[in-house]
């Protein structure tokens, strides 16, 4: 089914909320107005939503034009064939390819098809959504004046990609990796407005998709803020390990995009940097919707494998890279 088929009924959910809530936007505002805690879970969602949906619009929107317009066979000639220098080369190239983790998997799979080594193709689909340009700003808007922060998140993604990548290249079986009979082509269609309408088409599917994930992780956010008494975070505060835990688990079940998650991590600013650091790097790595798109373009037992790696070396490699740049705080 095209990407058009599958994303109108999402728009036209979206265009009929946006109706519906103007039509009752008064009322609902009376009943926000009526409550103190509702005026303060509004606030955070709204303030959360809105300084995260300009990098996501433009995340999506690079993304669609990397789609529309460049093949994997560019990434095939640029990326090295052999070894641990090609992993490295790999997990570098992320930081010129915006792009969310949604599009990084379908690449993946494009670059094992055309015989780029699984190690490298993986290495690229962790590097892409967590390092590129929009990401790295996003964090830099999210924390202002800390920009170690987005250092740290950096570092730790990029350390996660390449140390994922080199595992990999000593460990993995290519019986691990079943590609589907029906991958996706490799070849761009002919002309600026079919390429133009491809890149269209998929920025829209992911603008939806990835709207719908920051809606939640705001909404969850908001929560947060209201239903959850300062004491439980008080308590988290005091218990690092505990926060590294809860954090890395929140990452994997809100499956956030990584042009937003950075906001959300920002609202809980109860909890020390590090445990936040932990989810901003695990987040593109492994999530619930990644593990989901992997299974079906690479296969179960992939994913059996690979999710566990990468959940381990994300904690460890962010961990690390916190410690060395925001330290215990």
């Amino acid at each position: 089914m095209s990407p058009r088929q599958w994303s109108f009924p999402a728009v036209t959910v979206l265009v009929t909320l946006v109706c519906l809530a103007a039509v009752f936007g008064r009322a609902l505002s009376s009943g926000v107005d009526g409550s103190a805690e509702l005026r303060t879970a509004a606030t955070v969602f709204v303030g959360i939503f809105v300084q995260a949906t300009p990098f996501l619009v433009l995340g999506v929107l690079v993304s669609g034009l990397i789609a529309g317009f460049v093949s994997p066979r560019v990434l095939e000639r640029v990326l090295p064939r052999r070894g641990a220098s090609a992993v490295a080369a790999a997990g570098l190239s992320g930081v010129a390819l915006p792009g969310c983790e949604c599009s990084a998997v379908p690449v993946a799979g494009r670059l094992m098809d055309r015989g780029v080594p699984a190690a490298v193709a993986v290495t690229f689909l962790l590097a892409a959504p967590a390092i590129n340009p929009v990401v790295v700003v996003a964090t830099v808007v999210a924390f202002p004046g800390q920009p170690e922060v987005a250092g740290a998140r950096v570092v730790g993604s990029l350390a996660t990609a390449v140390v994922t990548g080199w595992i990999w290249l000593a460990v993995g079986r290519p019986e691990w990796i079943r590609r589907p009979r029906t991958a996706a082509p490799d070849q761009l269609p002919d002309g600026a407005f079919a390429r133009l309408s491809v890149a269209a088409a998929t920025a829209r599917e992911d603008l939806v998709e990835a709207g719908s994930f920051l809606a939640v992780g705001a909404a969850f956010a908001a929560a947060l803020h209201v239903l959850v008494p300062a004491s439980w975070f008080e308590h988290l505060a005091s218990d690092m390990l505990l926060a590294v835990v809860v954090m890395a688990v929140l990452a994997v079940v809100l499956a956030l995009c990584s042009e937003a998650d950075a906001f959300v991590a920002a609202s809980l600013s109860a909890l020390p940097l590090l445990p936040r650091i932990v989810f901003l790097v695990v987040g593109p790595a492994v999530d619930v919707k990644l593990m989901t798109m992997q299974a079906g373009a690479f296969g179960r037992r992939f994913v059996a494998r690979f999710a566990p790696l990468t959940m381990v070396v994300a904690v460890g490699c962010a961990l690390g890279a916190g410690t060395l740049l925001v330290g215990w705080r």
